[in-house]
């Protein structure tokens, strides 16, 4: 398993949600007539398809040959137009809406039965009293245990108009009961925010995993927190964050900006230029904002990014943004199926776009990453390329460049031991979920004794419990895996799954940061400053 091969899903699915789900907040000032009268184009297109559908020798589908010709045609535009199945519709809509109608639990099939990994934090599961172990064994009457269950039936059972009443029947292991519980099915949030807490008696940290719907009301909420624990700093961390809603990072930059100041701007294939501006509802205006970005930050997260560093106001650290500088907005296109199109590209406020070239194909634009990778970009600062003729300057005289992403004031390279290729592909197949909560099944009262702050600050994985993965691993015919060489990391990984399984509430990256070069070198930073 190499580096590369880890990545790729990682690099593909950020630049397809960043290219997918940023919203554009244009109008088009063409009129239907105008956009859908006839021509001999779209006559060709329609005349074969008739004709396959009528003549063809073959019965045939002609709604995917429908769908493979749209990909074919966005293909040949950019790497963010995109084309949205019906059947994928609810998902993707789901996903940035930032919620869903449920009962609020994460779960997975264990033996053939439906058990709850955790519960929500303050669902309907969480509110009525279900807990990580329980085994959901009927729900309305119908059974949700067997060798035949999936989780796409599971789903279905479990959800529900927001509101309607589902009883369910839970085995307790811990107590050997059978419990009864009624549950209000509602709406659940898929958290935008996945951390918030105070790095020193100053210093907030907010972790931001993409730009919903949501996301600034979860966003806005925290800050005010940290604000209220006397944070006069704040790390607003976008590593690893695709993208998102264009309104959602206009909404977040004007918590930092000063009345009147650009945000960005955006230009339309007419040359239509639309600004946007701070307005005076910024509650953070006159505090220190460092942002944490990386290879992965994209969209939305690098016109956050972008917007402060051309205002002079406050810090970027990390690596090279992603480089995503365009506007899609989805159009419906009659069957329920969509496509999110490219109609703009936006500016940072000194006018640099931070758009990469795609004119040597998505093969090529996917691939970026790795030409970074293999090139030392992401380990030393002066093997990023930058091109004179994209040099600008801030209004304080700060030298920032465009073609590519968004190059952070403050470089910090790639951390080798988390991003340790056999870790994440472990992580990524839920295998280290499984296992903490396989072993937290064994005696779920052994960390009783443990507050959160206490877990994190004083819990260490031990050696014993190492062995008892690599066994667990080698079991499901993970072969001769060994963690001699990287106890260390293991252990993190381990820590911070315990931790998210017993207290959730964002302590997984909270014990991820407690060693992470990028928090150290921000604390750092905001001291050196305070002296100053």
């Amino acid at each position: 398993m190499t580096l590369k091969k880890i990545y790729l899903p990682l690099i593909v699915g950020a630049a397809v949600a960043a290219g997918i789900f940023i919203g554009g907040k244009l109008n088009f000032s063409d009129k239907s007539d105008r956009l859908f009268t006839s021509n001999s184009k779209k006559e060709k297109l329609n005349r074969l398809i008739d004709y396959i559908d009528y003549e063809y020798v073959d019965d045939v589908n002609t709604d995917s040959i429908v769908d493979v010709t749209v990909n074919g045609i966005l293909e040949n535009l950019d790497p963010h137009s995109v084309y949205i199945p019906k059947e994928d519709m609810e998902r993707v809509s789901e996903n940035m809406k930032g919620d869903f109608v449920g009962i609020g639990i994460h779960f997975y099939t264990y033996k053939d039965t439906v058990t709850v990994i955790r519960a929500v934090d303050d669902g309907p599961s969480d509110k009525v009293g279900i807990r990580g172990g329980d085994r959901i064994i009927f729900a309305d009457g119908d059974s949700l245990f067997g060798k035949y269950i999936n989780d796409v039936d599971i789903v279905h059972r479990l959800k529900g108009p927001v509101g309607s009443k589902l009883h369910l029947q839970v085995y307790r292991k811990d107590t050997d009961q059978i419990l009864d519980f009624d549950v209000s099915r509602g709406v659940i949030p898929i958290k935008s925010v996945d951390a918030s807490y105070m790095l020193t008696e100053t210093l907030g940290y907010i972790k931001v995993n993409r730009f919903a719907e949501t996301t600034f009301k979860e966003f806005k909420k925290v800050l005010l927190d940290l604000k209220s624990q006397g944070a006069t700093k704040i790390t607003l961390d976008l590593r690893d964050n695709p993208g998102g809603f264009l309104t959602v990072a206009e909404q977040i930059a004007d918590e930092f900006l000063e009345d009147e100041k650009l945000i960005l701007f955006t230009k339309n294939k007419r040359g239509n230029i639309d600004k946007s501006f701070a307005t005076e509802k910024g509650d953070f205006e006159n505090g220190e904002v460092y942002v944490l970005i990386n290879e992965n930050s994209a969209s939305a997260s690098e016109i956050v990014a972008g917007a402060l560093q051309d205002n002079d106001k406050g810090t970027i650290l990390g690596r090279r943004s992603y480089g995503k500088g365009l506007v899609q907005r989805e159009m419906e296109l009659g069957d329920g199926s969509a496509v999110r199109l490219t109609v703009s590209r936006y500016y940072t406020p000194t006018g640099r776009s931070i758009q990469r070239s795609y004119s040597n194909g998505n093969k090529d634009y996917y691939d970026e990453y790795f030409e970074r990778l293999e090139s030392g970009e992401l380990l030393d600062p002066d093997k990023i390329k930058v091109s004179d003729s994209l040099k600008f300057t801030t209004p304080k005289g700060k030298v920032v460049y465009g073609g590519g992403g968004i190059i952070p004031d403050v470089f910090v390279p790639l951390d080798t031991r988390t991003q340790n290729e056999t870790l994440l592909f472990l992580e990524q197949r839920g295998l280290v979920s499984y296992f903490i909560f396989e072993e937290l099944e064994k005696d779920r009262h052994m960390f009783d004794d443990y507050t959160r702050e206490s877990f994190v600050n004083e819990f260490e994985v031990s050696d014993d419990l190492v062995l008892k993965f690599e066994d667990y691993l080698n079991l499901r015919t993970i072969a001769n895996i060994s963690f001699q060489a990287y106890q260390d990391e293991v252990k993190l990984y381990l820590k911070a799954t315990i931790a998210d399984q017993l207290f959730g509430k964002g302590v997984y990256t909270e014990v991820f940061n407690n060693d992470n070069n990028m928090i150290k070198e921000v604390i750092k930073l905001s001291e050196q400053l305070q002296e100053n």
